[in-house]
């Protein structure tokens, strides 16, 4: 079976994906609607990985940095529940570990914006730590540069 095979035989993934692609396309609201729909179907005790995604880009279309925070805090809570089994089942490679260094830089990210430095600061250290199982490759060295980007930032509050 080709990859993209497996990975359209998870339609709520195929879903959250096209979504994605709204999003990065630059339509940000019809995302978030679409976001918004998928997450009213699958609700918050659906599949975690379905949750941890769509949670983790549904906070990167919102305007108020306190709704940003709470999808943030979703996808890693959806994270916590996840399987490195489970992200398997979906084609992907990845182990769930790789995903902390993102949620924990989005979610300091957040704190910054809410002018709270003490919590950013707690989760950019997570993000440092976790960012150690990422590969040399073109996404795990654009994760290290944004958190030292906002190691930065920190560092002038």
């Amino acid at each position: 079976m080709t990859e993209q095979q497996e990975a359209s035989t998870d339609a709520v993934m195929t879903r959250i994906g096209q979504a994605i692609m709204l999003l990065h396309g630059g339509d940000r609201e019809e995302a978030r609607n679409r976001f918004g729909v998928i997450w009213a179907e699958i609700g918050v005790e659906g599949d975690a990985l379905h949750r941890c995604t769509l949670a983790h880009y549904m906070a990167d279309t919102q305007d108020d940095p306190g709704d940003e925070l709470a999808w943030d805090l979703r996808a890693l809570t959806a994270a916590d529940g996840l399987s490195d089994g489970r992200v398997a089942e979906h084609g992907d490679s990845l182990a769930v570990r790789v995903f902390y260094p993102s949620l924990h830089l989005n979610l300091a990210a957040d704190y910054v914006k809410l002018q709270r430095p003490d919590a950013a600061r707690v989760h950019l250290d997570r993000a440092r730590k976790a960012s150690e199982v990422l590969a040399d490759d073109g996404y795990g060295g654009g994760v290290r540069a944004a958190i030292g980007r906002l190691e930065r930032r920190l560092r002038e509050l």
